[in-house]
């Protein structure tokens, strides 16, 4: 008899919830139609994820316009796409390069409009302890993968408006917890807080905003060879009291840390989060979030629901520790 209620029970959970998945399974497969005839404007193009999506976007038939900022990566792309990929320069940080960007892109679309944007470029470094950093290294990474988002989708909104079409901003899981110190994690709790917002503004318009927060993967931005050298280099610059308080090991130790943690959490298949980008993209009913990355889904976003107390002791027991001096 009690087997039977449990079973019952457990069929009573299950099945909604089942449902729930098929539905949304089957809901999620529809595209949307004719891409030959929609636009698709994606910034950092010169590699990693913006580089795959634009060649995998143009393989599926929308019009790309790729922003690059280095002549060699607009000539890369030129060479690996179709006839119906552009190519501009762009840099996120100058206003006047985003405006005449988003006059090149009225220009090219005309009355059809801009289907989407997908606000990709972004940079990692310098990053590492607060203390170790100036105002101005959080202002150059702040004005790349904030107000770069920020500017590059408000000189565009129109476009978007005309098609009820799509932003798309890249964030990060780290948009969702910090477990380290420096600029990155502020740059990405506020893109997340600016598609928040911008999602709800756009909602009566019929513009669909979405947010793809990846974990760690193998790209530009995760390489184990910059991130080394700006922590180097950031501790070379410090002062010779700041060296004390943190003791001749830190250094040493941060530096085991980061190729152990990269080699254990980076995910070399740029696919997962390439796929969640051409959903919010192509999908009739795109997800407001995407987390790609087993990271993600199993570490960081499950943490970044805990006590706070529990997250801090956490990172705290597994983050290199400064040599204090005993009292």
């Amino acid at each position: 008899m009690i087997s039977i209620i449990r079973l019952k029970m457990f069929m009573y959970v299950f099945v909604p919830v089942a449902v729930c998945f098929i539905y949304r399974w089957y809901k999620e497969r529809k595209r949307v139609p004719n891409k030959g005839n929609k636009y698709v404007y994606i910034t950092g193009c010169d590699s990693g994820f913006g580089n795959v999506l634009a060649k995998h976007l143009d393989q599926l038939g929308f019009c790309v316009i790729a922003s690059c900022y280095t002549e060699n990566g607009e000539d890369e792309l030129k060479k690996n796409a179709s006839g119906r990929l552009t190519t501009i320069h762009l840099d996120v940080t100058d206003s006047e390069s985003v405006r005449k960007a988003a006059a090149f892109i009225k220009s090219v679309v005309g009355e059809k409009g801009l289907w989407a944007v997908v606000n990709n470029a972004g940079v990692s470094v310098p990053s590492g302890p607060t203390d170790w950093l100036t105002i101005d290294d959080f202002k150059s990474m702040i004005s790349v993968n904030l107000y770069g988002v920020i500017d590059v989708t408000l000189s565009v909104l129109p476009l978007i408006k005309m098609t009820k079409g799509r932003v798309v901003n890249v964030a990060s899981v780290f948009g969702r917890i910090s477990p380290f110190g420096g600029p990155y994690c502020v740059s990405k709790y506020g893109v997340e807080s600016f598609n928040d917002s911008l999602r709800l503004n756009m909602a009566p318009f019929g513009v669909k905003v979405a947010c793809i927060e990846p974990g760690f993967f193998k790209t530009n931005v995760t390489d184990t060879a910059l991130v080394k050298d700006n922590i180097r280099n950031l501790w070379d610059k410090l002062p010779q009291d700041i060296k004390d308080d943190y003791g001749k090991g830190f250094l040493a130790s941060s530096l085991d840390k980061l190729d152990s943690r990269f080699r254990q959490l980076t995910d070399s298949d740029l696919m997962k989060v390439i796929s969640c980008m051409e959903h919010a993209v192509s999908a009739v009913h795109p997800r407001t979030r995407y987390s790609p990355g087993w990271d993600a889904k199993l570490l960081w976003l499950p943490l970044s629901y805990m006590p706070t107390c529990i997250t801090d002791r956490l990172f705290i027991l597994t983050n290199p520790r400064p040599e204090l001096p005993a009292l």
